[in-house]
């Protein structure tokens, strides 16, 4: 049995808080009333294709935003979400290039080779050049398609950009993560470049700007210059929360009384996101595009809880197969929803948005068969049963297998030693190392991390390699029932199986020196030519370029750039 170590906050001085009561997951009940006596006779007609604005945010906790009972003010989303329908049974991946791409694509990670991991700036790796994307799907829809913000899936080949995967235009970066303001990323010492593009072009002009307020100056602009009888998509991929924790200092003043400092930049930075937020929708109505709009909010993973995050009252954080890795914030707002105002509870993946917008679009998704997704509108609009019953989190063969797991713990068809994690109805199984499955309350004391005396860890299950919850009756993960409900994880188990059949060999090449910004005037960007032929050489195995003799070239060029290179910073300086 479980021991649990709590010291400082008392369960009893938890349970007054209200974190651990079932009443913090009951619908709000002012958002589940509808204060609009006329909204039943007005019943919205999609007498044309919908604009559709879709905002991802980076790292954003699952505990920080206002109606999920957070002390950082969002007001924006606590009332888009209270006019819409919140998503109370959301899920997402727990990092950043897996969310992406599963939404892009309709695809989980197994089908597209992207399950282990993110794609980092040097790897010659990127979003599948076969796969057909939700923008180009949009764009046979006749919609005119925007992306603004993070990309991070993937540019060693201008094939790769997002001007060449759907996107119409771009404003944004291409790897993790960039200064707020001065949009320099290093990828280790020494290896540090650029990463703010317009297009295919390096953005230098932009740079100075924090990235939360000037993409919502570009979504502004593209709207006012498009025209509301047209249909458009516009992706905002917000860099915000993601470190480095950065915010303009009129927000961070508004949070002075926050003892613990990553915690009050971190509370900025999600306000200031909130008011971008904002501004958008401003801009819908202003331009005539909100009454034909579908405005969907997404995190793209748990919030970083040592970078001012915060899960709680879920288990785990950012890159744990847990629920706080997993379980997202999500809600749809329009007027063009049929049952507003309400908590729908309806099983929803961030892969589902895919074929759901294309449905949306009249689309056709006759040529892309094989979606992991499913057209979730109805459940969301008119809150039918979701068509969703299970998803797969992941199989990841190449993470560290766990030292206790074993095909004989896995009643012979699995390996426990692997990472894997699913979910089908009411029941959740993980297996190998889920990753950091502690609970961790809202930091808001001066000298956390530094002090454990308000962190509830769980002090054995060290020597574990499977879990078994029921996520319905436990969504704190606290009641591990494997060892009573084996027929459960055998059934589970099976599901493991049948998915690992279909998965396609995991994409993850070793970086190349070709991509460092030196070469490529100090900037990131792409750096293989369209004519390199790659050869992936099986799971986990390095790209093996065909074209060795472009190495030569490159090594006589190495002088010539690195002086281009010092003009071109010391210009920008």
């Amino acid at each position: 049995m479980a021991v649990y170590a709590l010291t400082g906050f008392s369960l009893v001085s938890l349970l007054s808080f209200g974190y651990l009561s079932w009443d913090w997951m009951k619908p709000s009940l002012v958002a589940d009333v509808a204060t609009d006596p006329m909204e039943k006779s007005l019943p919205p007609a999609f007498t044309r294709p919908p604009h559709i604005i879709f905002i991802l945010t980076d790292d954003q906790g699952y505990h920080d935003v206002g109606y999920h009972g957070s002390d950082i003010q969002t007001p924006t989303l606590d009332r888009l979400a209270a006019e819409g329908v919140k998503l109370e049974n959301y899920y997402i991946q727990p990092i950043c290039t897996p969310s992406r791409s599963q939404l892009i694509t309709g695809r989980y990670q197994i089908h597209t080779g992207l399950q282990h991991s993110i794609i980092r700036p040097r790897q010659p790796n990127c979003l599948p050049l076969d796969q057909v994307t939700l923008p180009q799907k949009l764009q046979e829809a006749g919609y005119s398609t925007h992306m603004v913000g993070k990309w991070h899936l993937g540019f060693y080949k201008k094939e790769c950009l997002p001007t060449r995967r759907g996107f119409d235009t771009f404003l944004g970066s291409l790897t993790g993560n960039v200064d707020y303001y001065t949009y320099d990323n290093c990828d280790g010492p020494g290896v540090c470049g650029y990463d703010l593009h317009e297009g295919e072009d390096v953005a230098w002009d932009q740079s100075g700007k924090y990235s939360t307020l000037l993409y919502a100056q570009r979504v502004n602009k593209i709207l006012a210059s498009h025209s509301p009888k047209e249909p458009i998509f516009i992706y905002v991929a917000f860099q915000a929360v993601h470190t480095p924790l950065q915010s303009p200092k009129e927000y961070i003043y508004r949070y002075r009384s926050m003892g613990n400092v990553a915690r009050r930049k971190y509370a900025a930075m999600v306000t200031c996101m909130d008011e971008a937020v904002k501004n958008i929708t401003w801009a819908l109505k202003k331009y005539g595009y909100y009454d034909n709009s579908v405005i969907v909010f997404s995190t793209d993973n748990g919030g970083q809880t040592f970078s001012g995050g915060s899960n709680w009252p879920l288990r785990g954080r950012k890159g744990t197969y847990w629920e706080g890795g997993v379980r997202g914030i999500g809600f749809v707002h329009s007027p063009l929803i049929k049952r507003k105002r309400r908590t729908s509870w309806a099983l929803v993946h961030i892969t589902d948005w895919y074929p759901t917008l294309v449905n949306l679009a009249r689309g056709n998704l006759s040529n892309v068969p094989g979606l992991d997704g499913y057209n979730v509108w109805p459940a969301i609009s008119e809150g039918k049963e979701s068509p969703r019953t299970e998803i797969l989190h992941n199989i990841d063969p190449l993470y560290n297998h766990a030292k206790y797991g074993s095909l004989e713990d896995g009643f012979g068809i699995w390996n426990t030693a692997v990472q894997a994690s699913i979910r089908v109805g009411e029941w959740k199984l993980l297996t190998g190392d889920p990753g950091y499955s502690d609970w961790i309350p809202p930091q808001t004391l001066t000298n956390f991390p530094g002090s454990w005396w308000n962190l509830e860890r769980l002090t054995d299950g060290l020597r574990k390699s499977v879990w078994l919850f029921n996520i319905t009756a436990d969504p704190y993960e606290r009641y591990d029932l494997s060892d009573q409900r084996p027929d459960v994880v055998r059934t589970l188990l099976m599901r493991l199986v049948h998915y690992n059949r279909t998965a396609i060999p995991v994409r993850y090449p070793a970086e190349n020196p070709r991509a460092h910004p030196d070469f490529n005037g100090g900037a990131w960007g792409p750096w293989a030519s369209e004519d390199d032929t790659e050869e992936w050489e099986g799971i986990g195995e390095p790209l093996k370029s065909r074209n060795k003799k472009k190495k030569c070239k490159i090594c006589k060029l190495r002088s010539f750039f690195r002086k281009l290179n010092t003009r071109l910073m010391s210009n920008r300086i």
